[in-house]
């Protein structure tokens, strides 16, 4: 089957080729004609300085009828496609002038005459300018040879043994000498198309292979449309729960991020509202958040009344295997709150949480304390509940580092203290408000976003 594969394409090959000599061949053989008309009247005024009068009007008579017949050639050539049978062009021009000369070396005496030099001119402009196979060189030669041999021999016009061999070793040698050249010439013509035929091919594969590549690109992109689609569907979109007012904003770098909020109102009467962010970002870190949160949702709909710190304590199980199973080492920061009516119970580690005092009018930082999920398997002795305290418009914010982390064109950290300023400024906006205009103020400050924004907001009402 492979043999049968290169026989068709050496052979596909093989017929580009001989088209593409056949175009060259034309081309250089109107060239060559177009030479000949000019040429060969041109040689009259040789004719009229070195050979004797009454020959003048007879060698005038061979060029004219000559170049009408090459004239003719060239309109042949000029108006016809290219083909196979294009050598033979070259054959009859170069017989056709051949016998003009060799006329002419019979009218000066035959085999003694020095006009013989001018069908080594035509064996040099017919051989040498086609660049058609060697042997059609040393064919066309030939036949110039026996062209000038056949007509002096017939009239049997007395001549020098000497020069006869001096006229024919001369000619002999531009024979050899010019299907030398056709030869080398016809080896660099191929080794030119195979070349071309192997750019045009790495052409055509390359725009096989950015097809392929924009095909696998868009087919991702539609799956990265997809994730993300799926995690927006996953995000919570409530505006209350409990005694609380919420607000939830995210941006992520990439089509999918890595960032982590849900709101979740349990059957048994629980509310939940966690936090976290996955190391990285993109679609590996995406699918990370997805599973803490679907992790985090079998659990606290459990019936069994589990605090915060338990919850994690279970969930870093899950995390960590599945962490495990993919190969990677990302871990992830979060904490998870249980919102009573006067109070939060708070466990994890993750950014301080800032509670905007409503009577002192200022922000209270609260440290988060435990440990990362997905790096060791038992947190039970790290994580401990802290309790909250909520009054009638208190203000949680919650945020992952993209928010306090951006950075400037000077590399300055937006850090938490502006983050502060925001808040006590803005407090009295409403809460959608208020996470508007902090995202706002990051992108104003931030030069270009390099990791995953989320915000939460939980208003005691």
């Amino acid at each position: 089957m492979q043999l049968k594969d290169n026989v068709i394409i050496n052979s596909k090959v093989g017929q580009g080729f001989e088209k593409y000599l056949q175009g060259i061949v034309r081309e250089w053989m109107q060239v060559l004609t177009l030479l000949c008309i000019v040429l060969i009247p041109f040689f009259l005024l040789l004719d009229y300085y070195t050979q004797p009068p009454e020959l003048h009007l007879r060698f005038a008579i061979y060029r004219g009828a000559t170049t009408f017949l090459v004239i003719i050639e060239y309109l042949l050539i000029r108006f016809t496609r290219p083909n196979s049978y294009y050598p033979l062009h070259g054959y009859i021009i170069s017989a056709m002038i051949s016998l003009m000369i060799v006329l002419m070396t019979v009218d000066l005496g035959g085999f003694n005459s020095s006009y013989y030099a001018g069908l080594m001119l035509v064996l040099m402009a017919v051989n040498i300018l086609l660049s058609w196979r060697p042997i059609h060189s040393v064919v066309n030669g030939l036949v110039v040879l026996a062209l000038y041999l056949g007509f002096n021999a017939f009239e049997n016009l007395p001549f020098d043994p000497r020069i006869l061999v001096n006229n024919l070793f001369f000619l002999g040698s531009t024979i050899i000498i010019t299907a030398a050249i056709s030869w080398v010439r016809f080896k660099l013509v191929r080794s030119e198309y195979l070349l071309r035929d192997e750019l045009v091919c790495a052409n055509i594969n390359l725009d096989e292979s950015r097809g392929d590549v924009l095909r696998a690109r868009d087919a991702l992109w539609g799956e990265m449309q997809l994730a993300k689609m799926i995690q927006t569907a996953l995000l919570p979109q409530a505006n209350h729960i409990g005694q609380y007012e919420v607000a939830a904003l995210m941006v992520p770098t990439d089509s999918v991020g890595g960032d982590y909020y849900d709101i979740i109102d349990a059957p048994n009467g629980k509310k939940w509202v966690g936090i976290g962010d996955v190391s990285g970002h993109g679609i590996e870190s995406g699918l990370i958040m997805m599973m803490a949160q679907t992790a985090i949702q079998a659990i606290v709909q459990q019936d069994a009344i589990l605090c915060p710190s338990k919850i994690l304590h279970e969930a870093n199980r899950v995390i960590k295997e599945n962490i495990a199973r993919l190969g990677t080492d990302r871990y992830m920061t979060m904490v998870l709150f249980q919102l009573e009516e006067d109070y939060l119970l708070a466990a994890g580690k993750h950014m301080d949480v800032m509670v905007y005092r409503a009577k002192e009018k200022k922000v209270e930082v609260i440290p988060t304390n435990g440990s990362w999920l997905g790096i060791v398997d038992d947190l039970g002795s790290v994580l401990k509940d802290n309790r909250i305290p909520m009054s009638t418009g208190d203000i949680v914010l919650l945020y992952t580092d993209g928010i306090t982390e951006a950075r400037s064109q000077t590399e300055d950290l937006f850090g938490e203290e502006r983050l502060i300023r925001l808040l006590e400024s803005n407090a009295r906006l409403p809460l959608r408000q208020l996470g508007t205009e902090i995202f706002s103020a990051v992108a104003e400050f931030e030069k270009d976003q390099s990791d995953d924004m989320t915000l939460l907001l939980l208003k005691k009402s």
